[in-house]
């Protein structure tokens, strides 16, 4: 698949997964605010894109016509974001631990007016997928190569707008967009299936009329064979139900609501980071 940057292995793609859960956790701790537990459900599915070669980018030419864009709907999980496009080149390793902060281009959700090499600005959960769907339609008429991904929330596909972008790209074809549900089972408040069930999941989608891929999430063979599905799939959209663990990669972080939206201590850092050395 062509590409602007190196296609990593699935051994160094470990490596550098690991490298954005420790930014995560810093940055959060740093600001002393934040959401880790969606941010690390989220990293093998956002590395894989930027630097697995499944996505074509140039972090020297962030405005390239025909790069493919990447919409992070649940903009709550900006630290996965991020980190990743720091450790891509396109925005400064050394100022991550100012998430959050005054002034900082690390806002609490991603804001183009902070950084000009995000696609969109979000975190008004619902709308990502809407995005994506206008961004891959305008490539389309424009003749250009170009696919759009928007990951979306489980929490947040409970969002009727969801469903109205979901028919939207099934009707139109749109076979160059991609939503990605990382679907790690636990909301703001609680487990999903204790406030409003999205079961059956996978059903749902291809009721749309869409191509579905289930995954594990995590196994970076898988998701990058997704990727590649997704790709060779013509003539409708595709959504990647990939099943997470909120929180992975953290022990007493994962499968807890708690750390939805809250910030380790210095003691919970210190053993977070131990775990990720």
């Amino acid at each position: 698949m062509a590409t602007l940057t190196e296609t990593r292995s699935v051994q160094e793609l470990q490596a550098i997964c690991k490298v954005i859960r420790r930014h995560i956790v810093t940055m959060i701790a740093a600001a002393k605010s934040g959401h880790p537990g969606g941010s690390l459900s989220a990293v093998e599915l956002i590395a894989s894109l930027y630097f697995g070669g499944r996505m074509r980018h140039d972090p020297a030419n962030p405005q390239w016509k025909d790069r493919d864009r990447f919409v992070l709907g649940k903009g709550h999980a900006a630290p996965v974001l991020y980190a990743t496009m720091a450790e891509a080149g396109y925005t400064p390793v050394d100022q991550l631990n100012t998430l959050r902060k005054f002034g900082s281009i690390y806002q609490g959700h991603p804001d183009r007016r902070f950084i000009p090499s995000l696609e969109a600005s979000t975190g008004s959960l619902g709308e990502g997928l809407s995005v994506a769907c206008g961004m891959a339609l305008a490539a389309r008429l424009d003749g250009s190569s170009s696919r759009a991904y928007a990951m979306l929330g489980d929490g947040e596909i409970q969002e009727g707008q969801v469903w109205e972008a979901a028919m939207f790209a099934a009707y139109h074809k749109i076979d160059n967009v991609v939503c990605i549900v990382d679907y790690n089972k636990i909301q703001l408040d609680g487990f999903v299936k204790d406030i409003m069930e999205v079961e059956p999941l996978a059903d749902k989608w291809r009721a749309f009329g869409w191509h579905v891929v289930e995954l594990d999430g995590h196994d970076l063979d898988a998701v990058n064979a997704a990727y590649d599905e997704a790709h060779a799939t013509k003539g409708k959209p595709t959504v990647l139900v990939a099943h997470t663990v909120k929180g992975k990669g953290v022990s007493f972080m994962e499968n807890n609501p708690k750390f939805h939206g809250v910030a380790p201590t210095a003691e919970e850092l210190e053993k977070a980071l131990a775990e990720l050395a």
